[in-house]
């Protein structure tokens, strides 16, 4: 999977803004791209949530997106978000 790593800095981004950007960023190569998995560190949620926290060491949902055809893994601000694209 590749992996791209956004730091913003001068600005606080929210949730939502980094999801649009980082939908951008996933579409420069794939116009059809789907959002698989994602993760707020901020506020301590991910989706898919009904996974364990864990499998072997590694979050669940990140485990989700790489097995469920995720060639992207966009992360902001060391990982405080992070979505996992088709």
């Amino acid at each position: 999977m590749e992996r791209i790593e956004c730091v913003i800095s001068g600005y606080s981004i929210d949730f939502d803004q980094a999801r649009e950007v980082g939908k951008l960023i996933a579409e420069k190569e794939n116009e059809f791209t789907m959002l698989i998995s994602w993760c707020d560190r901020e506020k301590g949620v991910h989706s898919p949530c009904c996974l364990k926290c864990e499998l072997k060491g590694e979050p669940g949902w990140e485990v989700y997106g790489r097995n469920h055809e995720g060639r992207l893994r966009i992360s902001f601000d060391d990982d405080r978000f992070v979505f996992i694209y088709s």
